[in-house]
């Protein structure tokens, strides 16, 4: 049966703009311009080097994805140009620890913003509640509904943008003087050094997610075109968004007032421009972007076993493989995808409870290792190169290099912000590849 198209281009970079403008933007900008100390300058350079990571290697990307019809997004590249067993170790440590990790922690930061803007206890037990049923929902949505769930996520791509447009063209004109900070709060702007590099950290929370969109290739009308373009332009808009809107957000309040006042700088900026219900105008706007984000995890995760049961890379591959011609999807991966995402909020759960991460999250796990993955396929792109498959020498060796280096990056940065957790949560993702890799190689053989 041959699969249709539902989207387009629009809907494309809308996925990757939503997956990577959610609550980050809104709440790391006060991280990032911490660990810099206040240097303005310095929290633009690590936005600038976070799209540095993301532009460099979705352009990579598009070398393979426009070479390739196979479906699974990632995990086609690596079966296309790597090996069907590299697919089947990196198809499950997206499956069963990468997209369900994100998936849990943007819901319950959906539970915790609604809880703040309903005036609900804002208890982990109720966080986690609302965020599983947004979870729930989200699922229902994108597989009964394919269209319904392309349209919530174009929209709340537009209206997250608000805000931050908003924000960045009164910061402009802007030309009252900012906020007085209280004596007892007041941080001073520093000289951190070499500190700075913590502010990647946050950072790469705040670009992370943008590989999920090469999920829905197979679904995308002329995905060799497409794709590329998507990959291409939607890390550009991310990086324009986040620039205007750092910009704008210390015009208006000031270096000392977002390091004093942390993550309400930006609902005092909201009662500064719209008056007192302006606080929970701009808290509503940051509950649809998480919701966008939430929907674009989704939208990826939903897909994911349906794709491996088609290479045969999950156990009864048979049986998840097969799609309803109602919902044009399989029912299978869809309670496989939800089980899975609904295992991690339980020990997303335990984990809050018991503060056993430290001030952490289970997303942690997969960041920094995913971008590691990804090194692998730069590194195919540079040998594409030399076997002459690739002519130009700026896509054969510029960008996968400066795609290299920003995965060196984001590396750095998750080792300064957590020494201790990040090799655990390595050595950790290895296994469920080399489980992965195990599985498909007895199968095989068998």
């Amino acid at each position: 049966m041959k699969e249709e198209k539902h989207y387009g281009l629009f809907t494309a970079v809308s996925m990757i703009v939503g997956i990577c403008v959610g609550s980050g933007i809104f709440f790391k900008a006060d991280d990032i311009l911490g660990a810099t100390g206040g240097n303005v300058a310095l929290g633009i350079l690590v936005f600038c080097i976070g799209a540095f990571s993301i532009i460099f290697g979705s352009i990579t990307l598009t070398q393979l994805a426009n070479r390739t019809e196979k479906t699974g997004g990632v995990v086609a590249y690596f079966e296309e140009f790597i090996s069907d067993k590299a697919a089947s170790a990196f198809g499950w440590f997206q499956l069963f620890v990468y997209l369900p990790t994100i998936t849990v922690v943007v819901s319950w930061v959906s539970g915790i913003y609604t809880c703040m803007l309903l005036g609900l206890p804002n208890t982990l037990e109720t966080q986690t509640l609302i965020g599983t049923g947004y979870m729930a929902f989200f699922f229902l949505l994108n597989y009964f509904s394919l269209r319904l769930g392309g349209y919530f996520q174009n929209l709340a791509t537009i209206m997250k943008l608000i805000p931050l447009i908003a924000i960045a063209i009164v910061g402009i004109f802007w030309k009252e003087p900012a906020p007085i900070v209280p004596p007892e709060l007041a941080v001073p702007i520093t000289n951190v050094g070499w500190g700075w590099l913590a502010a990647l950290a946050p950072m790469a929370f705040s670009y992370d997610g943008w590989t999920i969109a090469t999920n829905i290739t197979h679904e995308v009308k002329n995905p060799k075109r497409t794709m590329p373009l998507a990959l291409t332009i939607g890390p550009l808009v991310v990086l324009g968004i986040y620039l205007t809107y750092f910009s704008g957000l210390v015009s208006i309040a000031g270096s000392e007032y977002i390091l004093a006042v942390g993550d309400e700088a930006t609902t005092t900026i909201g009662i500064a421009l719209l008056g007192e219900r302006g606080g929970s105008i701009i808290l509503s706007f940051v509950l649809i972007a998480i919701l966008g984000v939430t929907n674009g995890v989704i939208m990826g995760m939903l897909r994911l076993p349906q794709a491996l049961a088609e290479k045969n890379m999950l156990p009864n591959s048979a049986k998840v493989k097969r799609i309803d011609p109602k919902s044009q999807l399989s029912p299978a991966a869809a309670q496989i995808a939800f089980a899975i995402s609904f295992v991690w909020m339980v020990l997303h759960y335990l984990t809050q409870k018991s503060a056993i991460l430290g001030g952490g999250d289970v997303s942690e796990i997969a960041i920094v290792f995913s971008y590691l993955t990804y090194v692998i396929l730069y590194l195919k792109v540079i040998s594409m190169k030399k076997e002459g498959v690739i002519t130009s020498p700026f896509f054969g060796w510029i960008t996968p290099v400066f795609a290299i280096m920003g995965s060196a990056i984001i590396l750095i940065g998750g080792i300064v912000s957590n020494p201790t957790y990040v090799p655990v949560f390595i050595l950790f993702c290895f296994v469920v590849c080399f489980i992965g890799y195990k599985y498909y190689e007895k199968k095989i053989t068998v």
